[in-house]
């Protein structure tokens, strides 16, 4: 068996230099600019629907109680939409992400891992 390499120091100094070199980057900063123009609104239209959900069923049993289709009432339906949305948001960003962030993340890494600066 073979014995393992001590640490190098250096290494470690040039590996946080080229992550500060690649946190100050143009490429780096458009990317968390690409993930907060997504995340930030979606986050707040879910949060929102969730709130309407949350005070429709605390202050409107009334309309909650509404039936639709047999035993289906407004609130259950409400209630069905809030899984279906989480999907549809996770769905949205997988889509954004292949396009939009991956691409940017992978021209990042592929420069840190090759070295170039």
């Amino acid at each position: 068996m073979g014995t393992a390499k001590a640490p190098d120091p250096t290494d470690r100094e040039i590996r946080e230099d080229t992550w500060e070199e690649v946190h100050a980057s143009a490429e780096f900063v458009e990317l968390r600019r690409r993930l907060r123009r997504f995340v930030f609104p979606m986050t707040v239209l879910f949060l929102v629907w969730y709130l309407v959900y949350v005070l429709l069923a605390d202050y409107a049993h009334g309309f909650m109680a509404t039936r639709l289709v047999g035993n289906l009432n407004v609130g259950l339906l409400l209630g069905l939409l809030q899984f279906v949305s989480t999907f549809v948001i996770t769905s949205r960003y997988v889509r954004y992400a292949d396009r939009k962030l991956d691409p940017l993340a992978t021209r990042i890494r592929e420069t840190v891992e090759g070295g170039d600066r």
